[in-house]
């Protein structure tokens, strides 16, 4: 069968060809530079649990080496300290140039036998039929591909978007900052900070650490305002420092500055018979601490594994339907939490117009946009395809399941989001007592013969996995859990014929009529 087409070799392409290639699909990951990424300090992106966990789980190696923790997130207004948050309870943000998380990626994709990475080459054409997708590029060679699907991860001036004819509309200019990367020694080591209306300079500025002492410091500017000049840059560093620091500005390192204009928009559709698009060509936000690249990660690894199965077992148009469903949706309800949230935040109008009768502090909304929490942050919920839920757990259906430990079927003990993207549902038992005894002991008694029977007999690949305990969930509670880690249903106990029935609607009913596999070739010289 024909490899997966991706069209744009950024942070989410590379990370949808890597997770294709997790699931054992083959891609052609088709980049128009010159296969290398710019430095740029001063953009960078912040990953939340499951998204630095996905790109560890691809072979990103500079999330250790060129990454930050948040040590604490810290908000302060005028003079004044608000709040100061620490992450004993969940894990601390992790923030790493873009530059840096690309080159992790491209060196793990580098290397993957599964992945062919074309650098030098622009899609000009696009072409369907009911067997696969072919695609024309020019470059340094003009070639033709052949693939079984093809997604468009080529930002926001997406050329497989406008080939699609598909409308990207939306809001320009929801917000403007000026950006500047530095090295300096600030009263906080290793600690974010938002501070609004401080003593000098605009409205609200946000200090990011970086490894090495170094930070990222971003200004919010009027939507529509002057230039910012490099004198005015310098002045705006000088007056924040200084404010910081006892009115004296200390010595500090420019290492590179911005000025970067967020827009909100959201493309009408996402998929387009074998062609889908994903990232920045079909979505772009940013606003109120938001993060466009982790949504784009989001929509690579909820695609992957649903390509994946139509690629390995064939898949039903529910389940390629429900790429758009579930992400589009997701993305659609931060877009929206954001326009409401924006007028009470930035217009001056009271909380009251946005949440009635909420109490939340104007701070508390904007925090949860950059840790990655609640309408503005949190990690998204979709809607389970089948309403089984016998036992509550700590985790709704449809939302991520808990990194717990589990033991998996070779007998060793990992975190669970290390088994995910690999093209199998998760069934977890939870069975106490099983992290104190040797797995020999358990494997073949109580529940586990009778669920190993019912996992084998599952409509798509599966594995078994057993866990000490889950968050809210009792003894002998089974989870089902899809390949990118949403809870799909729980059961108390086995339920052989209810577990098959959630399977099967998890991977959206029984595959269409699988088409004769192609015998184009993967690319031919003109």
């Amino acid at each position: 069968m024909d490899p997966v087409i991706v069209v744009g070799a950024g942070p989410v392409g590379l990370s949808l060809s890597l997770a294709l290639a997790g699931h054992g699909v083959p891609s052609v990951l088709l980049d128009e530079g010159p296969g290398k990424d710019e430095p740029r300090p001063a953009r960078s992106v912040v990953l939340h649990a499951d998204t630095a966990a996905m790109a560890h789980r691809l072979g990103c190696t500079t999330l250790r080496d060129e990454g930050a923790h948040f040590a604490a997130w810290r908000t302060m207004r005028r003079r004044q300290e608000a709040s100061r948050i620490t992450f004993e309870e969940q894990p601390a943000p992790l923030h790493l140039p873009q530059h840096a998380l690309a080159r992790g990626l491209r060196d793990s994709a580098t290397t993957h036998p599964l992945i062919q990475l074309v650098t030098d080459c622009k899609l000009d054409t696009l072409e369907q039929d009911e067997r696969g997708i072919t695609a024309h590029t020019r470059g340094s060679e003009t070639t033709w591909w052949r693939g079984s699907h093809l997604v468009g991860c080529d930002g926001a001036r997406s050329t497989v978007r406008k080939l699609l004819d598909i409308r990207f509309p939306g809001r320009t200019a929801v917000e403007r900052h000026a950006v500047a990367a530095l090295r300096a020694e600030l009263p906080w080591p290793g600690e974010a900070l938002l501070h609004r209306n401080p003593p000098a300079g605009p409205e609200e500025v946000t200090a990011r650490p970086l490894p090495d002492g170094v930070w990222r410091l971003d200004w919010l500017l009027p939507a529509r305002g002057d230039l910012v000049t490099p004198d005015a840059l310098v002045t705006l560093i000088r007056d924040t420092l200084a404010g910081w620091c006892g009115g004296t500005t200390p010595p500090y390192d420019l290492i590179d500055t911005g000025v970067h204009t967020l827009h909100h928009r959201l493309a009408r559709r996402w998929r387009d018979g074998r062609a889908f698009l994903a990232g920045d060509a079909a979505h772009l936000l940013g606003a109120l601490g938001t993060q466009g690249v982790e949504e784009g990660l989001r929509d690579a690894e909820n695609l992957a594994w649903k390509l994946a199965q139509a690629w390995h077992q064939g898949a039903s148009e529910a389940l390629l339907d429900s790429y758009e469903d579930e992400r589009r949706t997701a993305v659609a309800a931060r877009l929206r939490a954001a326009d409401q949230a924006m007028p009470a935040l930035r217009g001056g109008g009271g909380l009251r117009t946005l949440l009635p009768g909420s109490t939340r502090s104007a701070h508390s909304l904007l925090t949860d946009g950059h840790l990655g929490r609640g309408p503005l942050g949190a990690e998204p919920v979709y809607a389970p395809p089948v309403a089984v839920r016998e036992v509550p757990t700590a985790t709704e259906p449809g939302g991520p399941v808990a990194n717990v430990p589990v033991t998996a079927p070779d007998g060793a003990t990992v975190p669970l989001r290390d088994l995910l993207g690999r093209g199998r549902l998760l069934v977890l038992l939870v069975a106490p007592g099983t992290g104190v005894w040797d797995r020999r002991h358990w494997v073949g008694a109580g529940l586990m013969p009778r669920l190993a029977a019912a996992v084998s007999a599952l409509p798509v690949r599966s594995e078994l996995l057993v866990a000490d305990s889950y968050p809210g969930a009792p003894a002998h509670t089974v989870l089902l859990v899809r390949p990118d880690g949403h809870l799909a249903a729980t059961f108390a106990g086995v339920r052989p014929a209810e577990l098959y029935e959630a399977a099967d609607a998890v991977r959206g009913g029984a595959p269409e009529a699988a088409a004769a596999a192609s015998t184009t070739p993967t690319a031919v010289i003109d």
